[in-house]
């Protein structure tokens, strides 16, 4: 029987098992960091940064939920120092072994710092919260309480960076992993992920279920889609 992309999939990820070997999941964060660089997945959250950092005189500070490996995190460090924007960047991550790989990663930065935690727990505020590739993993009720989180806890807004369910995206990543990755993890989730993506409708409405008015949902290549939210008078 053939996949059905009408809905998205709720099976869960591997990702999401409470313990996963620590070496394992350093080479599935070490390959997304990958995919994600080749495939312009990290671009993606600059381009929404950019589109609602409108004021870059003043010091920032932004959130990066389930910020993985870090890599997201580096990649807005880096253009924000070319902007000569002053800013302070905290992962959230409620795995252990992503905030010590990604501290590895991220030491030659000292404007990034982590939180290790559910996200649901910080109740500390930011001007900009980002996430990428951390939506598709909730199910819809999650993601109604994330999207009312992020409204709550920013000052400016939030961006989203997530995947388009599709079924051209599905198959190229499944032998694209298939023939390249050598993590179990990434061969079995990355069309999951796809799988578990979202269509155009589906998140307007999410965002409109949970109260949200100001936003904007692009679709961006490859098969992605950049979701941003201002608060009234931050424009």
């Amino acid at each position: 029987m053939g996949i059905n992309f009408k809905y998205r999939s709720y099976q869960p990820e591997l990702l999401d098992q409470e313990s996963i070997p620590t070496q394992d999941l350093h080479q599935n964060l070490k390959e997304l960091d990958t995919i994600n660089t080749l495939l312009g997945g990290h671009a993606v959250s600059v381009k929404g940064l950019k589109a609602i950092l409108k004021d870059r005189t003043v010091t920032v500070t932004i959130a990066d939920v389930g910020c993985g490996g870090g890599d997201n995190l580096r990649e807005m460090a880096l253009w924000l120092r070319k902007q000569g924007i002053q800013a302070s960047l905290v992962g959230i991550d409620m795995k252990r072994d992503c905030i010590d790989y990604a501290k590895s990663k991220c030491k030659d930065f000292p404007e990034i710092s982590f939180i290790e935690s559910d996200y649901r727990l910080v109740t500390q505020k930011f001007d900009i919260i980002i996430c990428a590739l951390f939506c598709h993993h909730l199910n819809d009720a999650q993601f109604n309480h994330y999207l009312k989180w992020s409204k709550n806890q920013s000052n400016i807004g939030f961006v989203i960076n997530d995947l388009h369910r599709h079924f051209l995206a599905y198959y190229s990543i499944k032998y694209l992993t298939f023939l390249f990755s050598k993590s179990y993890l990434v061969k079995n989730d990355a069309p999951l992920s796809v799988h578990r993506g979202f269509v155009t409708y589906e998140l307007k409405k999410y965002l409109e279920e949970a109260g949200l008015v100001n936003f904007s949902v692009r679709w961006i290549w490859a098969f992605r889609y950049l979701i941003t939210f201002q608060h009234h008078g931050k424009l």
